[in-house]
């Protein structure tokens, strides 16, 4: 679908008569990283999962084209919503995924019919030691930061997010991040990463006003964490226990793509949670 100019690709599975459930990706994937969720969650629900602008299949202007912000995705992602006709949502969000659905659920509180939040963050003390690479570029960027930010990109790093932590690491294909470098290695890809690498500060800015959404917007919210995530920390999980009444919390085994090995567990949650939540008609 073509937004402000931008060919955005997305997934969709089910039938429109079902509750939505809007799944946003993180850093450095896409909508690929649910290619095992949807299918299991298809007969329950409308499932919607774009490609964020720079990422996956969706367009990829270059920095000069276009201002990579977190506010600006979520603008793109909230068109998108907007032109098929979605009125009211479940998000799941994971990581970068996790900025982008908070924006949309301040913009748009009453449209939000829960979340489901699996290795994202709304609390600095969730930030795990791959973020003092972030921390020094916002402070400082200049060369030498931006350099060492680049590590970040690199095929090492992107496969060690897949494997790190995994708890049976033979059920980690390695098409997921063969697929993430193969985007990240496109020309001009690594300085989107910068631009949003440096924008990243201003989610940490806005941590208060999300954590005040929660309070006083109370969005039922399941919680399914991969436990052995090194990039976001568990003491990110258990902050949004502070915040929530109607809140289920699920430590899986697993890192930080925990769907990896943990699909069909999480799609199980899912329904069960969302079914004691609401009678869908």
């Amino acid at each position: 679908m073509n937004i402000e100019g931008l060919n955005i690709f997305f997934r969709e599975a089910g039938s429109t008569n079902h509750p939505t459930l809007i799944l946003l990706h993180g850093f450095p994937s896409s909508s690929y990283m649910f290619r095992d969720l949807i299918p299991l969650l298809a007969d329950r629900f409308h499932v919607i999962a774009p490609d964020n602008p720079g990422f996956g299949n969706s367009s990829m202007p270059t920095t000069e084209e276009y201002h990579y912000t977190f506010e600006n995705l979520s603008i793109v992602i909230e068109k998108l919503i907007a032109r098929l006709c979605i009125s009211h949502y479940i998000l799941y969000i994971h990581d970068y995924g996790g900025p982008i659905g908070f924006r949309l659920a301040i913009r748009n509180p009453n449209r939000i019919l829960g979340f489901v939040i699996q290795n994202a963050v709304a609390d600095e003390k969730g930030l795990g030691k791959p973020f003092d690479l972030f921390k020094a570029l916002w402070v400082d960027r200049n060369p030498a930061t931006e350099a060492a930010f680049a590590k970040l990109i690199t095929f090492d790093f992107t496969k060690s997010q897949y494997l790190v932590g995994a708890c049976q690491p033979y059920l980690i294909s390695p098409d997921g991040y063969s697929m993430d470098q193969f985007f990240l290695d496109r020309p001009g890809n690594s300085q989107i990463q910068l631009e949003l690498g440096y924008d990243y500060r201003k989610n940490v800015e806005e941590y208060p006003v999300w954590q005040q959404y929660l309070r006083t917007y109370q969005p039922p919210t399941l919680v399914a964490w991969g436990k052995n995530d090194f990039i976001f920390t568990l003491e990110g999980a258990y902050a949004f226990s502070r915040e929530l009444i109607h809140i289920q919390t699920c430590f899986l085994c697993g890192g930080h793509f925990v769907l990896e090995e943990q699909s069909r567990h999480v799609s199980e949650l899912i329904k069960s949670f969302f079914g004691r939540i609401y009678t869908w008609q």
